[in-house]
């Protein structure tokens, strides 16, 4: 019998092939093949073994569920609080830059100075993340960035290219062509990013990196939509 489920919290080849090799290390599996794209794992057994026995194999670090038909998962409800929880990391993250750019330009308060410090910041902060894992970070993002798919090493120099962006915002550089590369970088990762949100795949999202385990949702999309809003607004307000 052959049996499909999916995993959540792989974010490379390694990752899927140390899955593979467990899975393939139980009593009674005679073959089992991890897809890291479709976050998914095809396994033939003998008789049948449960969810339970497979993830008590690949440990805690991801989550293993099986699915009907390989298209629906077992009805199981996703509990609501636990995603908040989960990305709880990010909410952090953007309320610390938010509270930065605003101190940054107070007394008057500066609306443009304001965006121009939260991008600036934004990018610094998120390619920090991202380069605490440069080994990891590029399998993750390719598993849904357009670009990245079809370039793979653009995957490698993205968080040094936020990084670049994030001082050009904060140093007031070439301020019109970063507000131009920001709609056109997010814009393609927003794209990617929609069609996991409708294809309902859950993969992990690379926004922080590999560092913390954020699940891709609409939270992700929000957060390029608001970048790519402010670039659009300061340059309708700059030409």
């Amino acid at each position: 019998m052959i049996h499909t489920y999916q995993i959540t919290g792989m974010t490379c080849t390694g990752c899927s092939s140390g899955i593979e090799e467990k899975l393939n290390g139980i009593a009674g599996v005679i073959s089992a093949t991890v897809n890291l794209e479709k976050a998914e794992a095809e396994v033939e057994m003998k008789n049948h073994i449960s969810t339970a026995a497979f993830q008590n194999a690949i440990g805690t670090k991801y989550t293993i569920k099986e699915k009907v038909d390989g298209d629906m998962m077992m009805a199981t409800e996703i509990d609501p609080k636990s995603e908040w929880r989960q990305l709880f990391p990010l909410f952090l993250i953007f309320g610390y830059i938010s509270v930065a750019a605003i101190l940054l330009n107070r007394s008057p308060f500066d609306s443009h100075g304001f965006m121009l410090d939260f991008m600036g910041l934004f990018y610094i902060v998120f390619g920090f993340f991202k380069l605490l894992d440069l080994k990891g970070f590029p399998d993750s993002f390719r598993m849904y960035d357009p670009l990245a798919k079809k370039i793979p090493i653009y995957a490698l120099v993205y968080p040094f290219l936020e990084t670049a962006l994030g001082l050009m915002f904060l140093l007031r550089f070439e301020i019109p062509i970063a507000l131009v590369a920001t709609i056109l970088i997010l814009g393609i990762t927003t794209i990617g990013v929609t069609k996991v949100l409708l294809d309902k795949k859950s993969i992990q999202c690379a926004c922080l990196g590999t560092a913390l385990k954020l699940p891709m949702t609409k939270a992700t999309f929000i957060e390029n939509s608001l970048m790519i809003a402010m670039a659009i607004v300061m340059i309708v307000a700059t030409f």
